[in-house]
Order: C-alpha cells, then structure tokens, then sequence
C-alpha cells in the first residue's frame, strides 16, 4: 500500500511537468492522478481472484504509461482496470 501511494505521488509529479497536449487529455476525462486513485480505491475493495488481479496489472500499467508521457497507453489501461472492478 505505502509504494502504491509512492507511485502515486510520483505519477503526480510526473503529471504536473508533462507537456501541455497531455494535460489537454486529462482534462478530458482520460488518463489523471485523480483517476488513477478512484480506480485503485475500486480495486482495493474487490474480493480477491483472477478479476482483481487483472485490475491491478492495468492499473500499474496505466501509472507506467503516465510516468512515460504514454497518456493513450495510460487511457487505455485505465479503462480496462476501471472495467475489471465491475466484475462480470
């Protein structure tokens, strides 16, 4: 949980000092700090198995992707452990 909060601060370092184009796609609602962290408190209260460990990959994922300016790459991942916490 403490490194999850340290990627976390880092990937708001990161976000803070990316290029003007990728703020442009997070305010839209895409790949964000603030995302990332309503997407990791959803998985946190997921019961253990395959679908909460596939939303963990994605979302490590998705901060790698935002830590690399990727925010396409970060979008998507985002997307996909936002989808795994609604279960199936």
């Amino acid at each position: 949980m403490t490194k999850l909060l340290g990627v976390i601060a880092i990937a708001a370092v990161a976000f803070a000092v990316a290029p003007a184009q990728a703020a442009k796609h997070a305010a839209m609602g895409g790949c964000s700090s603030a995302n990332l962290e309503k997407t990791e408190t959803a998985i946190e209260a997921m019961p253990d198995g395959d679908g909460k460990l596939v939303a963990q990959k994605e979302i490590a994922a998705a901060q790698d992707s935002l830590l690399n300016g990727k925010m396409g790459a970060c979008g998507a991942h985002l997307n996909k452990a936002m989808h795994a916490t609604m279960g199936k």
